[in-house]
């Protein structure tokens, strides 16, 4: 057959079914030559029994060669699945018959040729484009059949008030849609070039090999034509019975996402996901389109039906929330519904206590001042004002809210009112830069933006979704430009006059406000240090052991007083009834923390608690001749500094401690995934760096020192491989056993949003999630982390972690901060030490002789044999926390370096 001629396709599975059409397109009792990719064949060949069938539709203008990686998975003895791949009618090397063919027509179609094939279920429907429509169409009228549904880009639904992609209406302009998908091969040619990393030169020719002259384009063209564009157009009741239908689908589905498809974008997502909310969902970021070609979907695919194993065999009753999917049974010692109490719980009770006029939140205006305060219980009362406000503008459960503030006073409202309303907030902070920002709130797929200015002009030039609210009022021609359609100072007002009119009243203290536990409630975003940012989801119950982990840890709670140069902390602060203020300082840049401007927040609630990140620390070390007497005096009562975010050097933390001669020094170790999972105070910090200096604990050293699990945490490792990878089972808190750190604990992370193989990855083994951290615990049960899984150097006498050499270079005085890198292929890879000096170097590039000898002889001193030094004037860092080390970039910077190509900047 001639499809058996291009790459990756065995001839073995062509083959051409001859079937009898009952479409009302053909003539009655018309028989249809269509050609199909099938591995049934070779499963019988192989002895092998098939588990199911994949039946899968391309779409426009593709044919089956696009699902050829899962024909050629499906014939694994691992997971047999029988995987046919159809040509359509009119497409690939199926008939071309002469007639214009529907949507419905096509649905109709694809029934044909499974009757004519004789299957049997169960069977999963897989569908690309077109394809997704189509093989949704056939899921719903063969349910006795179906056991399933995977999903590429496509769409069922489109929004009546709002245009088709512009690619789609011009290639349906009248001017353009015979000549540029029937004439010329152009629409051919355009969505191939979609692909991300572009098509292979024979990939792209087996794409075209079908559609070679006009007369085989015809179905190229009226599958455009038999686009839905409104409700007039003939497909679109068709189009409508699918998309409805869907919503009472009880089968498990997998949606594999490319979110830089031009056409399909996460919008339409958004709305498959509310048809099916019980969907797995994985957004590959950077795919497009053509998704199945920009990445890796048979091992998904296949890791998806065997995890939905008992689903697809048949009982698909127990189909759950993705959220909780792979996740263990909640121990009921962790916090059950009995014990929950709602983040906001302690501000109804501060408010109507004995401090309710007492300040709770604080604003520092730019110059230092206090530019605005509220009382527990005047920021109850407009938590409540601003519920009501958001419930009329349409906010309700479930609703994903988009917070664009700083912190302060109207951050802290919205995010109250939100989590009291059951909305889901999206946090994505500047600090990730403009397209981290986009990436994430585009993949969040917002239903409201609440923002300031900035935010909301960012979002009218780069299309960021969701209905838009101000933070204030804004003149009538600016709302109109930035799309606004109210602001939190109205939508307060609003709701203050409903309450008002409706009577509604605080009872005993309490405002009753039904939340389930164990319903999403935000979606934070990770830093962005080792790749796209990923969305965290956390459920009310976990937000709410975030605070009890917190308050029993770290001992804080109703009196503290809290300085929170981190915004987490400005946020939680309320929950743990805390009076909170953040300093004057952009909180996206926490080098932007001075001194001077801690000391006046610290002065201003007379604060007994400091949270701050290390860069900022940085800033106010350097900046601390600039403190007046008085303010060196507040930096001196406060009681505890807690730091995070990034390891804290020792050295630092000594000379904080000289500006804050009475606060106890913690360094929390955690993630965004779990904050926090252990902790530590400096005088603990270098206990355990004399014991890795005297040798006289086991284990103590190579790495830094993160202390023991927090309230409520437990914690183990799962040995590294030479490799560089961790898998198997873990070997506990065993001293001295380097490999991947996992934690268990009330607090951690639901899922990962819309990563169901991020999410299968960190929790497969049972109860854990493993945090993509390595390191080891010393005799003491101390946990040492020794860099991220994904920085380790993979060189020909075993793993090497980066951490250990690092720290052991940075003892030189010529050496600021150091990192170590790989370079070369895995397995082999070369050990490249990076190093900023002191005094900063003018240009990159190798270090002088005498200065890569030194940085050697300490790298050993670790274990570690560095093949190359270079220089940097600054080492790149992470743009949220300032103080992560980019250390893929440095690697990629590292390689073009010693091959000879240029030093500029990494």
């Amino acid at each position: 057959m001639v499809a058996a001629k291009w790459p990756g396709v065995d001839p073995q599975w062509s083959r051409t079914i001859r079937v009898r059409s009952t479409s009302e397109v053909d003539d009655p009792g018309a028989i249809r030559r269509w050609h199909v990719l099938d591995n049934g064949d070779q499963l019988t060949r192989s002895e092998l029994t098939p588990i199911g069938t994949l039946l899968c539709v391309h779409g426009n203008p593709t044919w089956s060669y696009l699902w050829r990686t899962l024909v050629s998975a499906g014939a694994s003895p691992a997971h047999p699945w029988r995987v046919i791949a159809v040509d359509q009618l009119d497409m690939g090397y199926s008939e071309r018959t002469g007639t214009f063919r529907r949507l419905a027509d096509r649905i109709n179609d694809l029934g044909d040729l499974t009757d004519a094939l004789g299957l049997e279920g169960p069977v999963v429907t897989v569908g690309h484009d077109w394809g997704g429509v189509i093989s949704a169409g056939w899921a719903l009228e063969h349910p006795q059949l179906l056991a399933g549904m995977v999903l590429t880009n496509t769409a069922v639904h489109h929004p009546s008030d709002t245009p088709i992609p512009s690619a789609l209406r011009l290639a349906l302009h009248p001017a353009v849609h015979r000549w540029g998908t029937m004439t010329s091969d152009a629409f051919l040619r355009v969505t191939h070039s979609l692909a991300n990393p572009p098509l292979p030169s024979d990939v792209g020719r087996a794409f075209m090999a079908p559609y070679r002259g006009a007369g085989r384009r015809a179905g190229v063209g009226n599958f455009v034509a038999d686009i839905p564009a409104n409700a007039s157009h003939p497909s679109f009741p068709a189009l409508t019975r699918v998309a409805e239908g869907l919503r009472g689908l009880n089968v498990p589905a997998l949606m594999l996402w490319g979110p830089k498809d031009p056409i399909f974008s996460d919008r339409y997502l958004k709305d498959l996901i509310s048809r099916l909310p019980h969907t797995d969902v994985h957004r590959f970021e950077g795919a497009g389109h053509l998704v199945a070609e920009d990445r890796d979907i048979a091992t998904p695919v296949f890791d998806w039906l065997a995890a939905h194993s008992g689903s697809i065999s048949g009982d698909s009753s127990h189909v759950v929330p993705s959220a909780t999917r792979g996740l263990p049974p909640r121990d009921p010692a962790e916090g059950g519904a009995t014990t929950f109490r709602p983040l906001w719980d302690s501000l109804g009770e501060l408010a109507a206590g004995p401090s309710k006029d007492d300040v709770a939140v604080v604003e520092m205006a730019p110059d230092g001042s206090m530019s605005r305060t509220l009382s527990w219980r005047q920021l109850d009362q407009r938590i409540l004002d601003m519920v009501e406000g958001l419930r009329e503008a349409g906010v309700g459960q479930g609703s994903r809210v988009s917070l664009m503030v700083p912190p302060g006073t109207d951050l802290t409202v919205a995010l109250y009112s939100c989590l009291r309303l059951g909305a889901v907030v999206v946090v994505a902070d500047a600090g990730l830069g403009t397209k981290g920002m986009s990436r994430a709130v585009k993949g969040a797929t917002a239903d409201f933006l609440i923002g300031i200015d900035k935010a909301l002009a960012a979002a009218s030039v780069l299309g960021w979704p969701g209905r838009r609210i101000s933070v204030r009022d804004l003149p009538r021609v600016r709302r109109r430009i930035l799309g606004v359609e109210t602001s939190l100072d109205a939508l307060a007002k609003t709701g203050a006059l409903s309450r008002a009119t409706s009577g509604a009243k605080r009872v005993e203290g309490h405002h009753v406000v039904a939340v389930d536990p164990d319903a999403p409630s935000a979606v934070l975003f990770t830093s962005g240090s080792t790749g796209p940012a990923k969305g965290v989801l956390y459920t009310h119950r976990q937000l709410a052991a975030m605070r009890d982990t917190v308050a029993a840890t770290f001992g804080i709670g109703a009196g503290a007083r809290l300085v929170a140069g981190f915004a987490p902390f400005a946020l939680l602060g309320p929950a743990l009834g805390a009076v909170s203020v953040t300093p004057a300082m952009d909180v996206t840049a926490p080098r932007t923390l001075t001194a001077r401007a801690l000391a006046v927040a610290v002065a201003a609630i007379d604060a007994t608690v400091v949270f701050a990140s290390p860069a900022a620390l940085r800033n106010v070390v350097a900046t601390r001749d600039n403190l007046s007497g008085s303010q060196a005096l507040a930096l001196g009562n406060v009681k505890m500094l807690l730091s995070a975010g990034a390891p804290v050097p020792e050295s630092l933390l000594a000379e904080v401690q000289v500006l804050m001669p009475g606060a106890s020094l913690h360094t929390p170790y955690g993630m965004t995934e779990a904050l926090p999972v252990t902790d530590i105070s400096f005088e603990e910090i270098q206990a355990a760096s004399a014991d890795a200096a005297a040798g006289t604990v086991p284990g103590a050293g190579n790495g830094v020192c993160v202390g023991v699990p927090v309230h409520g945490a437990r914690l183990a490792i799962v040995p590294l491989a030479a490799d560089g990878t961790a898998s198997g089972e873990h070997r506990g808190t065993e001293a001295g056993v380097t490999g991947e750190i996992l934690v268990s604990a009330p607090h951690v992370k639901e899922a990962y949003d819309r990563l169901w193989m991020t999410q299968r990855k960190s929790t497969s083994l049972t109860g854990w999630h493993a945090t993509g951290d390595v390191g080891h615990f010393d005799a003491a049960g101390r946990l040492w982390v020794e860099g991220r899984l994904a920085h380790v150097v993979t060189a020909p006498g075993g793993a090497v972690t980066p951490v250990g050499a690092e720290q052991s270079i940075e003892r030189l005085d010529a050496v600021r901060m150091a990192a170590i890198a790989g370079v070369g292929p895995r397995g082999t890879q070369a050990v490249v030490a990076v190093v900023e000096t002191v005094p900063a170097v003018p240009k990159a590039g190798p270090a002088e002789p005498q200065l890569a000898g030194s940085v050697r002889r300490a790298a050993a001193e670790a274990g570690v044999d560095v093949s190359a030094v270079l220089v940097v004037p600054a080492q790149p860092t992470d743009i949220r926390h300032n103080a992560k080390i980019d250390r893929t970039r440095l690697a990629r910077w590292a390689s073009q370096v010693l091959a000879g190509g240029r030093t500029g900047k990494p």
